[in-house]
């Protein structure tokens, strides 16, 4: 696994979830990087779909209108 450098950052938690994390003898740090993680893919997600809306939106009535390309030779 390459190191990745590391920053020091003040924050600010909830004393009782880390209190919890600590008797399940969990590393505090790499929980909240896991969390910032996942954060900041949910809110790029999000992005990318308000940002390509319209295009999801034509594609869709397309399919809806045409139905699916290629549909003829599926299988399924």
């Amino acid at each position: 696994m390459p190191q990745t450098r590391r920053k020091a950052a003040n924050l600010s938690l909830d004393s009782e979830l880390v209190s919890q994390a600590r008797e399940l003898n969990l590393n505090v740090s790499k929980a909240a990087e896991d969390g910032l993680r996942l954060a900041i893919k949910s809110e790029r997600e999000r992005l990318w779909l308000i940002e390509n809306a319209d295009a999801i939106d034509e594609e869709n009535a397309y399919v809806e209108k045409h139905g699916l390309p290629f549909a003829k030779y599926r299988q399924f």
